[in-house]
């Protein structure tokens, strides 16, 4: 059990995908639109770098806005990540 509050973002993909599209590369570690639901884009994009093949469960645990306050570390998602 964790004291961190927690709450569920939709996981679509296809909402997302455009918004890594590059000229150079397969897709760019960067949102074009910044105002763009970056925790959804930052699953996206952990997500279509596990293999194809890969068949496991993975979870992507957004946690740098409450990880710090006043530049200090706060312990947020310590407690979370122990629980898992």
């Amino acid at each position: 059990e964790h004291l961190d509050l927690t709450h569920p973002l939709i996981y679509c993909p296809e909402f997302y995908r455009a918004e890594f599209k590059s000229a150079v590369a397969d897709m760019k570690n960067s949102v074009k639109d910044r105002m763009n639901a970056q925790a959804s884009c930052a699953g996206t994009f952990i997500g279509e770098h596990l293999d194809k093949e890969y068949e496991g469960e993975w979870l992507h645990v957004d946690i740098a806005g409450p990880s710090t306050k006043d530049e200090r570390g706060t312990g947020y998602g310590v407690g979370l990540l122990l629980a898992l």
